[in-house]
């Protein structure tokens, strides 16, 4: 089923003056491809329950919903993130989908894929080079105990979080810095967020890198190096486009996490997909109160794109550990621990409702599931009108989304009206938080520390307050508290401080302990990885 990249981009009615391939299997797509017309194509998104180590599997449901739809007769495409090769090293490992809904060339999208990631973490580090280049001239405004702007690396590495930069004889302490993950740097997000070079420009341009004495902010701009950063930026900007195993267009690009920022492909690689394609599957980050609310007031709000229908992925063995059983004890069978870990489920899918569009629930199917399980979960929804459709992507590929297909066209074909956002940007800050909190997490309310609210002055001081907000946030509850499964109750969210993205377009607001540079667990994923005398990679 798989296609020389020229005779994919044939399927789709792509020119293939349009693409500019990377070996056999993937190209960039130029800009040209992008059509003026209106597309009538429906939009896919495709969510989750909150992640649990048994594992929920969205990528590979969502690989595995667009072959089921193409089997089904529709022109379908993906609209995927790239991997970040921290997780792949880590404790995750590949995001390239698995068994029979996988994304090829993997083992390169899973790596360096077409150098995205390096461009960007390159243009990232030339902006932090630039900094310390003025601090040491003294030629910038910026007041070097209050700068922003760190280091960025494509790789989980705790000892780089906290670092001195800039030691000399004249400052034998320099000043504190770090390194972020390439995922949450800012750029990763601007290039996700950005329409065109203009766009790009403009964005990277208002970045602010730090503070004046006087707290003035200082941008980007004004350390006078955004035309060599565009310039590394410029085959990054361009979508990639790769298939599934069983052939389906995949527009893969960008990178962002959904737990450190905004988690979604680019708004580039979502518009080929939709002017290529009768129904594009794409996904956010992680569950539906991280990826699925910064789809809609993030990335939605800024390019004008509206879902037409909400897929939230479930497995049994993950709601069972929502309800309390542990990872060893999952194959067995356990209907009370599946009916409390429901809970789960019920508080994404009444975040979910506030949209207005409708919803679908996919359980994706493990060999130990039993048939009651499954038609438990699967009377659960429809006692709330909601369809489900047990899926088994993994082992059937797309025949075994066929049901799942169905309820998804189905669902496409209802009219939906305006899509609503959770907060109005003339709300301030807080209260845009307090909505997020409230009507996504089901918080009792919002707490500042000292340094958020300090932070928060020094925002408002700036006119900053009008962005739209990226909650930064553990993703293995849906309070701030990683301890806390299945659907938390008379919880707050605790606000330890704030991140300026003013060219990505919105504030990071930091919650819990949650750090944005990840660490490798005590036995990564890179301790199994081998690779043989012919190049052929295994242990992923």
């Amino acid at each position: 089923m798989k296609k020389n990249i020229y005779e994919l981009a044939h399927e789709i009615n792509l020119n293939p003056e349009h693409l500019e391939p990377y070996g056999k299997d993937k190209a960039k797509v130029s800009f040209a491809a992008l059509s003026d017309k209106d597309s009538k194509a429906k939009l896919i998104l495709v969510s989750a329950i909150t992640p649990t180590p048994a594992g929920e599997g969205k990528t590979t449901v969502s690989i595995g919903l667009a072959q089921g739809l193409k089997q089904a007769g529709y022109r379908a495409a993906l609209a995927l993130r790239q991997p970040s090769m921290g997780p792949v090293f880590g404790r995750k490992g590949t995001a390239t989908g698995g068994g029979k809904s996988i994304l090829s060339p993997a083992e390169s999208i899973n790596l360096h894929f077409t150098g995205d990631f390096h461009a960007i973490g390159s243009a990232h580090c030339l902006l932090a080079a630039a900094i310390d280049n003025c601090l040491h001239f003294k030629t910038s405004r910026l007041d070097p105990e209050r700068v922003l702007w760190k280091r960025v690396l494509d790789m989980n590495d705790r000892a780089l979080r906290r670092i001195q930069v800039g030691i000399s004889e004249a400052h034998p302490s320099g000043r504190q810095s770090g390194f972020d993950i390439t995922a949450a740097s800012e750029i990763m997000a601007i290039l996700c967020l950005s329409e065109n070079y203009d766009d790009l420009k403009v964005r990277l341009n208002r970045i602010i890198v730090g503070f004046t004495p006087e707290l003035e902010p200082v941008t980007a701009e004004e350390i006078r190096v955004t035309g060599s950063m565009l310039a590394l930026l410029r085959e990054a900007l361009k979508p990639n486009l790769v298939q599934s195993i069983e052939g389906v267009p995949a527009f893969v690009h960008g990178g962002p996490f959904a737990n450190i920022a905004h988690g979604c492909n680019s708004v580039l690689a979502t518009r080929m997909a939709l002017a290529h394609a009768d129904y594009v599957v794409t996904e956010a980050g992680f569950a539906f109160d991280l990826g699925g609310e910064k789809f809609i007031d993030i990335k939605c709000r800024q390019s004008g794109l509206s879902p037409d229908v909400i897929v939230i992925v479930a497995t049994i063995r993950a709601l069972k550990m929502h309800g309390g059983v542990e990872q060893s004890e999952l194959a067995l069978e356990n209907k009370e621990a599946l009916m409390q870990g429901l809970q789960n489920l019920d508080a994404h899918l009444q975040a979910a409702r506030y949209f207005n569009r409708p919803i679908v629930v996919a359980l994706n199917r493990f060999s130990s599931d039993s048939s009651d399980e499954l038609k438990t979960v699967e009377q659960h929804c429809a006692r709330q009108n909601i369809s489900c459709a047990v899926a088994d992507v993994f082992g059937l590929g797309g025949a075994g989304a066929l049901e799942l297909s169905e309820f998804v066209v189905k669902a496409c074909a209802v009219p939906t009206s305006a899509l609503p956002f959770v907060y109005s940007l003339n709300d301030s800050p807080i209260v845009k938080i307090e909505k997020i909190a409230k009507l996504i997490y089901g918080a009792s309310g919002v707490d500042l520390s000292a340094e958020a609210e300090a932070k928060l002055n020094l925002l408002q001081k700036n006119n900053l307050g009008g962005l739209p907000i990226c909650m930064a946030k553990t993703h293995e509850s849906i309070s701030d508290n990683p301890q806390l499964r299945g659907r938390p109750e008379n919880f707050r969210i605790s606000i330890r401080d704030f991140e300026i993205n003013h060219g990505a377009g919105f504030l990071v607001a930091l919650t819990g302990k949650l750090l944005r540079m990840p660490a490798l667990p005590r036995t990564p994923k890179a301790e199994q990885i081998q690779m043989d005398g012919f190049g052929n990679i295994t242990g992923w």
